[in-house]
Order: structure tokens, then sequence, then C-alpha cells
């Protein structure tokens, strides 16, 4: 987009609520942009969505590599376009600890979901934090759903923290498995199994067949010890072949129950309350850390107070306490 001749944000706020794609894409560049007149621009226009956003269904996948998240995603919202649905994917790949950039790039392996006009697939960094997820994820969320899009996807890699990030932003989270054996099983942390509402053992075709029977069972057993995390719902165990689409009718139903479910009792309202909460002190945290080292005195007296400490100098609570001192100047 070209800054000097942008459009006046509602102006692109209407060009996005009436699905311009290219308006669409632009935005989220600028929101996920650190330059400040970026930022500012992107608050204006989100200012004007805002009314428009919440009524998409949250649904967030998360797996190891090499579970088939991306051709599991293929293969469900090709099956959910093909029923009128619009979907957006927000695929977050681990980024480059040195570029920033992205390095799966996940469009490049969903080419037919891509090309769907009722899908937008959106590979986005996630910029080095160890979360899993970029640090605008729920502004990008919220264009998606201004856009008109019935569902929006979060895929993101399960590493580090991101099954809890994960689970602060969307209604219904799902986890892709594949066949394990029992000692392999183990390395599914329990706390993965506290935060998910949903699990696919994925790539049950072939001669994983049994195999991946034999892991469902084992994991509804695991359950059986965990504390659900949506109220009144029991965590299920399915399995699903991506191949052959095995599964993935329901999958769907399974959701449509879930939503029906949250909706009827009306968790699904406190749900989005939290969710919001939630990302408002995790903007606010970034937001004074962003000052902090955008101080060149702060970042001076850091840069002294770091090497006094690596050089014994000094303890770590003495050097923190002088660098705050110096913020609070």
């Amino acid at each position: 987009m070209n800054r000097k001749n942008q459009l006046p944000p509602n102006e692109i706020a209407y060009k996005i609520r009436s699905g311009h794609l290219p308006s669409l894409s632009r935005m989220i560049t600028r929101v996920e942009s650190n330059r400040l007149e970026d930022q500012n621009y992107a608050n204006d226009v989100l200012n004007e969505l805002l009314p428009y956003t919440g009524n998409s269904l949250r649904i967030g996948i998360s797996g190891i590599p090499g579970s088939g998240k991306s051709t599991f995603m293929e293969a469900f919202g090709t099956k959910l376009c093909e029923q009128g649905m619009k979907i957006a994917v927000l695929a977050i790949d681990p980024s480059s600890p040195y570029s920033g950039g992205s390095i799966l790039g996940d469009s490049t392996r969903m080419e037919k979901l891509t090309q769907h006009p009722n899908a937008f697939v959106r590979p986005s960094p996630s910029n080095g934090r160890h979360g899993g997820l970029h640090s605008k994820t729920f502004e990008t969320m919220l264009l998606c759903e201004a856009a008109g899009y019935d569902i929006v996807f979060i895929e993101t890699v399960g590493v580090g923290q991101s099954e809890g990030e994960v689970r602060e932003l969307v209604d219904f989270f799902m986890l892709l498995t594949i066949a394990r054996s029992g000692d392999d099983l183990q390395g599914i942390k329990r706390g993965i199994l506290e935060l998910v509402d949903y699990i696919i053992v994925n790539k049950c075709d072939g001669e994983l067949i049994r195999e991946s029977k034999q892991t469902a069972i084992s994991l509804k057993h695991s359950l059986q010890l965990i504390k659900p995390p949506t109220k009144e719902w029991s965590q299920r165990v399915i399995t699903c072949s991506s191949i052959n689409g095995n599964g993935l009718d329901q999958i769907q139903n399974d959701i449509n129950q879930f939503f029906d479910h949250i909706k009827q009792n009306d968790f699904l309202s406190q749900r989005r309350v939290d969710q919001k909460k939630n990302w408002f002190h995790r903007s606010i945290k970034q937001t004074i850390l962003h000052s902090i080292y955008s101080d060149e005195t702060v970042r001076n007296i850091l840069l002294d107070q770091e090497i006094k400490f690596l050089n014994n100098e000094i303890g770590l609570s003495e050097a923190s306490k002088k660098v705050l001192n110096s913020i609070y100047r």
C-alpha cells in the first residue's frame, strides 16, 4: 500500500467488510508492522471495524511437526468451503531468530485451499516469540471476522507455550497427533491435555489404522483423569485420515455440537470476555516493554547493568532495580 495515497480508515474498513482480499491482506501487514505510522493507521481502521467483529467461530489447531496439520487443514477447510462456508486460516509459522521470517510457509502446503474463493490463508511468522503466536494474532483475527469469515482457524506448531496462548484466544481447541506407542504417548504432556477440547489421531490409514485406533483408546483413558477446559463438555478423541476423508464428517458434527452447547449454556459469551481480558493484558505488557527498549537512556543503563551483572559486580535484583529506577526517573 502506498502510504502517501492511503485511503481514509473508514474507506479501507468498508472495503474489508465488503470482502476485498487485497485490502484485508494489506491491513494485516500494517497490523503486524513495527512502524509507528502503520500501527496508528491500523488502530484507526480496527476501531472502525470493531462493531462488525465477534461473529465468527474461533478454532485453534495445534500439533507437533509431522502430525499433518496442513494436510488436515487443506482437507477439512476445503470440505467446509464447498459447503458454502467462508473460512480464514491464520497459519503461525515458527520464525527464524535471525531474519524474523517464516520458516515453513504453510500456504505453500495448502494450495487447493488457498485457491478456493471461500478461503483466506495467511501465513504469519511468530516473530521469534516462544509462545508460538504472533503478537498481533488477536487483531488479525478481528480483521478476518470483520471481513465476514464464518470460521477463523488459528494453526500453530505445538512448541513452547503455544498451546496456552491458543487456548486464551479461541473458543474450540483441537490437538492433532498420530499413532504412538505407549512410551511415545507419555510425550503428550498432561498440561496440553488439560487445554484441548478435542484430539484427532491423524493419518489413520494404510498400515497405521490399527495403531491409530489403539492410540485413540489410550488417549481416551488418559482424558478420564483430566478436568475438561470447557464446562459440561467431555473431551473427545477421534481417528481421521486427511487423505481419504474418513472422520471429517464426524469432526464437523462434533464441532457443531460443541458450539451449540456453549451457546445454549451462555458459556461462549464468558469465553469471549476472557479472551479480550487476556489479550488486553498481553498487549499492555508488550507496549510497556516496547516503550522501555525504545528509550535510549534506559537502553544505555540496561546495557551498563547487564555488563556489571555478567562480570559479577552486581547482583541480579540490584541490577533490575537500577534499571527500573531509570524508567521511573
